[in-house]
């Protein structure tokens, strides 16, 4: 595993929640980097995705409320969360976008009052 999803947490609906993926320099510099999002018993599905040189696009729901960045200093993306939903309840990962490698345990974020 090459990417590492950190930050998720227990969140108020409405609320907020930055999420970090930490990458290895060699990973970060030539990939394009997603976070993806799997609900219990579901398929694992596509949240949003930024490019090699900072192109950003988000799915369905994560537009307009999710922002993805890059640290090119630090070699992570960010997937800043506002206007949280219940309905964001869900394991979070990160991974390359395209030809993932093997995933991690992804971060457990919980919208809940």
């Amino acid at each position: 595993v090459q990417l590492q999803a950190s930050g998720g947490g227990l969140v108020q609906p409405g609320g907020s929640l930055t999420l970090s993926c930490a990458t290895s320099g060699s990973v970060f510099t030539s990939n394009d980097v997603a976070w993806y999002r799997q609900f219990p018993g579901k398929e694992r599905e596509l949240v949003a995705a930024i490019s090699a040189d900072g192109n950003a696009t988000y799915e369905g729901s994560a537009k307009g409320r999710f922002t993805i960045s890059r640290d090119n200093h630090k070699n992570t993306v960010h997937l800043q969360m506002n206007s949280l939903k219940t309905e964001d309840t869900a394991v979070y990962f990160c991974n390359k976008r395209w030809f993932p490698d093997s995933w991690g345990q992804g971060t457990l974020v919980t919208v809940s009052s």
